[in-house]
């Protein structure tokens, strides 16, 4: 296993750990799981850079990498509805759209089409742990600039939906068709 791939191993296997500091209530449970996400995402960054870097992308690398961002975020999505901190509604329409759009480049995939990520989905993905890490310190860490996390979710929520549909207009004409491409 490359170094890549296995940074990609250690961000989903911190995942359980984040989980259950962030569902388990002890004093600083909030740096900790603060702690584990930022080094999570970290992860991300790094193993992305060091593949491009050294020339180790690989098959399994470029299908787990996406998995274990979307498995990482949804995980803490969950996490922060059940401790109140996030409305039900925002982590569907965040969810939702993860799923979607991974559906539409699955789709886009099987008739010879690479869809890359766009500057909007970009955007959404820090936009996403910004939030995230924010709403994981919460009030107690944040103080009177705890508002800048419910602000960061509105903004998580808008360029999600704004993506998507992004994604569906620029590419959904050709890759929803019934006709089957070898681009």
């Amino acid at each position: 296993m490359n170094m890549p791939n296995l940074l990609t191993a250690l961000r989903i296997v911190s995942i359980p750990a984040l989980v259950i500091v962030l569902l388990t209530q002890f004093q600083g449970k909030e740096l900790i799981g603060f702690g584990i996400f930022a080094f999570a995402t970290f992860t991300d960054t790094l193993d992305g850079f060091w593949a491009r870097k050294k020339k180790q992308i690989t098959v399994f690398g470029q299908l787990l990498d996406p998995i274990a961002d979307k498995l990482l975020i949804t995980s803490a999505l969950i996490c922060l509805v059940e401790l109140g901190l996030l409305s039900a509604w925002m982590a569907v329409i965040i969810i939702g759209r993860e799923i979607a759009v991974t559906g539409f480049r699955a789709i886009a995939s099987s008739k010879g089409f690479n869809i890359p990520a766009s500057l909007f989905g970009k955007a959404k993905m820090i936009l996403e742990t910004i939030t995230v890490s924010l709403l994981i310190l919460g009030k107690p860490y944040l103080g009177r600039f705890y508002f800048l996390s419910q602000v960061g979710l509105c903004l998580t929520v808008a360029t999600a939906i704004f993506s998507a549909a992004e994604y569906y207009i620029k590419y959904g004409p050709r890759i929803l068709s019934n006709r089957s491409s070898n681009r």
